[in-house]
């Protein structure tokens, strides 16, 4: 049976601000990585404001600094919420820690590096890519370790979640017990939220000139339907204009991650935690 660990969760709402990371791993994160942020108010969230990482306190586009201005931001954030969209475990059978917090704060230590860290995973096993519990709940389109992923789970725990858990500045649900004054992390997929709760399977990312229009067009469509679910308001017209005119969709994805972040936290009022050995140890998708 799954239960609720910490009597705190009865208040999510202690959060009223929302962030939510698009991440990436790539050499040019700061340029990639884009920052939606919303404030909960009357039993909506009100998307205020969408930029790229870069644009932080001390980033740049260069991955390294990016990431650090990212775990600086985080870590004054005191009582917000959120959302990032990289794996923060893996499966079972590959992980030889004994807990979550455990094999992320030994994670520098045991993969040295991205390539190295893909290899091992799949040496482990057996050649095949494997899914966590959650992947498969959640319909997440991807294993941790496969090759068009495994640069944002491997730079994401590494540089994010390790250092921020060694200093005790964050908690991560459901794998920790709730702290008060900290910023609460939940790991969200804006593709299981698009598919799962929104019901659209339709493309909305890059492609070719000619696509454009059709693209931005299912962008409009996802973004429209959040807002009439009633869980997202958006009312700066230009602010609606830049997320829409992404093209390659990381801003949109970002106001995805948001709006399943505040439903997380929403949904801890109502729902006990999700909380079992297996997603204790591989993680929990919020979508």
């Amino acid at each position: 049976m799954l239960s609720a660990r910490n009597p705190a969760l009865h208040s999510p709402y202690q959060r009223t601000r929302v962030y939510r990371v698009d991440f990436s791993g790539a050499t040019n994160a700061g340029n990639k990585i884009w920052i939606a942020s919303g404030t909960i108010a009357r039993n909506a969230l009100k998307i205020e404001d969408c930029l790229q990482a870069k644009d932080l306190p001390s980033s740049t586009a260069e991955r390294d600094q990016c990431l650090r201005s990212l775990r600086d931001f985080i870590s004054t954030q005191k009582e917000r919420a959120f959302g990032l969209d990289f794996p923060f475990g893996l499966p079972r059978k590959v992980v030889e820690a004994n807990n979550w917090e455990e094999f992320v704060l030994s994670f520098c230590d045991y993969y040295t590096a991205p390539e190295q860290f893909r290899i091992t995973c799949r040496t482990a096993a057996r050649g095949l890519e494997l899914k966590r519990a959650t992947d498969i709940k959640a319909e997440a389109p991807w294993c941790a370790y496969n090759l068009r992923l495994y640069k944002q789970t491997y730079y994401g725990i590494r540089d994010v979640l390790a250092p921020l858990i060694r200093e005790q500045l964050v908690c991560v649900l459901p794998m920790q017990n709730i702290s008060a004054n900290i910023p609460w992390l939940f790991e969200v997929c804006p593709a299981s939220t698009v598919k799962k709760k929104l019901g659209i399977a339709s493309s909305y990312k890059g492609g070719a000139k000619e696509t454009y229009k059709e693209k931005y067009l299912v962008r409009e469509r996802i973004l429209r339907q959040m807002e009439e679910i009633g869980d997202l308001v958006i009312a700066d017209s230009d602010l609606r204009s830049r997320i829409l005119s992404d093209r390659h969709g990381d801003a949109l994805d970002s106001v995805i991650a948001a709006f399943a972040t505040f439903r997380a936290l929403r949904n801890l009022s109502y729902s006990p935690v999700l909380r079992s050995d297996t997603y204790a140890l591989e993680g929990y998708v919020y979508v």
